[in-house]
């Protein structure tokens, strides 16, 4: 596995700082207030166990799983929702927990479909961020790290459901994907 790494981009320690940077901060924001974490999963399932460990206020927590990439290196743009959250969101403030805001187009359907479940509140936390390919006019209220335009393994995100169990963020050579 770790051959299939071309370099890390964000080690291990450095993604523990930010995360108790960040859980401290969503603390801080939303003290006083209903909090639930949503994780799409699978992606951001690392992500998120290490944030709300690290939010010293009450939360809860709920999952969806959707799918815009199957195999694929690429997202094909069609959001399917494949488990939707089981809550009620009436009266809660929603923190959309993600892995990676790449192109936007997923973060955007979900936002849209969570919205009219009645939640006082969206936002979005992401572990990283890659700006440059954004189609959709979604921004995280919550950033870890803005990365380059490669493709990248580790800490939740995989390629073809590998790659999720290292502890650190890498870029994936591109012959083990095609690219």
């Amino acid at each position: 596995m770790k051959d299939d790494i071309q370099n890390i981009l964000i080690s291990e320690q450095e993604i523990r700082e930010k995360v108790t940077e960040l859980g401290r901060q969503i603390s801080e924001d939303y003290k006083g207030k209903n909090l639930m974490l949503v994780s799409v999963l699978k992606g951001s399932v690392v992500f998120m166990a290490d944030l709300m460990r690290a939010i010293t206020i009450p939360c809860q927590i709920d999952f969806m799983c959707v799918s815009s990439y199957g195999s694929s290196s690429k997202s094909s743009g069609v959001v399917k929702i494949v488990k939707d959250i089981d809550d009620h969101l009436g009266g809660k403030e929603l923190l959309i927990v993600e892995d990676i805001l790449d192109s936007g187009v997923t973060l955007e359907y979900i936002s849209g479909v969570l919205r009219g479940k009645g939640a006082n509140s969206i936002r979005i936390a992401t572990l990283l961020d890659k700006p440059e390919r954004r189609k959709a006019n979604v921004t995280a209220s919550y950033r870890g790290f803005i990365v380059p335009n490669e493709f990248v393994v580790g800490y939740g995100l995989d390629y073809n459901e590998q790659y999720r169990n290292l502890p650190y963020i890498g870029v994936l050579k591109p012959e083990v994907y095609g690219g």
